[in-house]
């Protein structure tokens, strides 16, 4: 069926028994957050018919950050409908109960273990909103019980997790589209049109980077606080006494639950950098990657996440270089973006409100752009009836993370990391026994691991 299956799954009856894990749960999901939507006018739906006006019917893992912001917009369709929210953090939860309320008239149904959201047979598709070392579980699991996702970014903790997550959903046939909700937004989808029109000529580098004083500060061990099952939000992840600067959003600066910024804003960034050096959503893979840096600005703080980074990957078939950059500014540049730089000295430079076309010189020349794009959460929905691709497919997005990942995988292996795009594996052993590729689970937790066929 494409993929070898290395879990002992057993039949979906018998889903909430399952072996390879003893306790679970849904996660608190944070995060910067993304644009909220105006209400969409939508005609009433027929909930008995079999079109494709039918209503999807979602559960939310993941309260609080984006999983309630991803609810949000969602909710101003009128073919969705959320009937349940699910947190481990009783304290994430009263906001979002509430708006469901406000929005049905009713209160959704409340749980603190993912798989109830799972075994109901009305809800088509989840919300994976968790912090990053859960997304794989929570997904793969979805995908299994054969629910629809929307998936939060980073889409995995490490290399192995995406390329499972991508494998389980295209071994169950599930529709999942990512929050990389950059691809749906017109200054970014201009810049990557206008690179693949050839308009700037033969590209030979491009350049992705982020800004980073993000502190988690100093914090003793402390009691966990009331409400919260810290012991599942750990998860599958090592066991480290409760602090608050490591739990709710500041996880990402801890590598045990995240990926600092190279998987946090990387997925973005590098992203439009991959679509643009690409015909369409199958990305170009490179061939090898160095990095250096670490903690070098940010030290006196409890933080294990790298804060400066420099990043070079080598690929072919386009023959370019990507620079991928943590660091403390970006002299004249906004504090993020993403650059394509021709093979004649002109550059399009695109950031989270604009995109231009420089000359050698930086004298901004003149550009245009092409039809906006569908709204992101919509495309999920139609996606999801239509039995589609979205524009942020899961098999594509798992390309741009494991990408990602090889950035970190380079820096803490101290060694230059090569990548082999048909068997989507590290070729030789360097790298292989760091976090980022593939992370021992807790005890209690097993990854169910999906492979591609080669």
């Amino acid at each position: 069926m494409g993929v070898e299956h290395l879990a002992n799954i057993e039949n979906d009856s018998e889903w909430t028994r399952r072996q390879f894990i003893v306790r679970t749960g849904a996660v608190a999901a944070v995060g910067a957050a993304a644009p909220l939507l105006k209400a969409a006018e939508v005609a009433p739906l027929n909930r008995g018919s079999k079109s494709k006006n039918d209503k999807l019917v979602i559960g939310l893992v993941g309260c609080g950050g984006m999983g309630a912001a991803n609810m949000r917009n969602l909710m101003n369709f009128n073919d969705v409908e959320v009937a349940a929210v699910c947190d481990v953090d009783e304290n994430r939860m009263p906001g979002d109960i509430k708006d469901v309320e406000k929005k049905y008239g009713r209160r959704p149904d409340v749980y603190k273990d993912y798989r109830r959201i799972l075994d109901r047979k009305d809800i088509d598709a989840v919300i994976v909103g968790t912090p990053d070392h859960w997304h794989a579980l929570v997904l793969i699991h979805a995908c299994e019980a054969g629910k629809d996702a929307y998936c939060e970014k980073p889409l995995s903790h490490n290399i192995v997790e995406a390329i499972s997550m991508a494998e389980a959903a295209k071994h169950h046939k599930r529709v999942v589209q990512c929050g990389t909700w950059q691809r749906s937004t017109p200054e970014f989808t201009d810049a990557i049109d206008y690179i693949r029109s050839g308009k700037l000529g033969k590209i030979v580098l491009c350049r992705a980077w982020i800004s980073d004083d993000f502190h988690a500060g100093h914090q003793k061990t402390v009691d966990v606080p009331k409400g919260l099952d810290y012991d599942m939000w750990v998860g599958p992840a090592e066991f480290q006494p409760y602090q608050q600067n490591r739990c709710h959003w500041n996880w990402r600066w801890f590598m045990n639950f995240g990926g600092g910024l190279s998987t946090d804003w990387g997925v973005h960034m590098m992203d439009i950098a991959l679509l643009g050096m690409s015909k369409d959503q199958d990305l170009v893979m490179p061939t090898s990657v160095s990095a250096f840096g670490g903690r070098l600005a940010i030290t006196d703080d409890d933080r294990t996440a790298p804060d400066t980074m420099e990043a070079i990957y080598d690929f072919k078939e386009p023959n370019f270089t990507m620079h991928w950059s943590i660091g403390r500014d970006h002299p004249e540049k906004p504090s993020h973006g993403t650059e394509f730089v021709s093979a004649d000295g002109r550059t399009l430079r695109v950031w989270r409100g604009g995109w231009k076309v420089l000359d050698p010189d930086g004298k901004e020349l003149p550009k245009e752009g092409t039809a906006p794009p569908p709204n992101h959460w919509r495309d999920f929905v139609d996606c999801v009836k239509t039995r589609s691709k979205p524009r942020a497919d899961i098999g594509s997005v798992a390309q741009t993370t494991v990408v990602c990942h090889l950035s970190n995988v380079a820096l803490y292996a101290g060694e230059t990391i090569r990548w082999d795009a048909k068997r989507q594996d590290i070729l030789g052993k360097a790298g292989k026994s760091t976090l980022q590729y593939r992370r021992p689970y807790r005890k209690g937790y097993k990854l169910p691991e999906y492979r591609p066929t080669v």
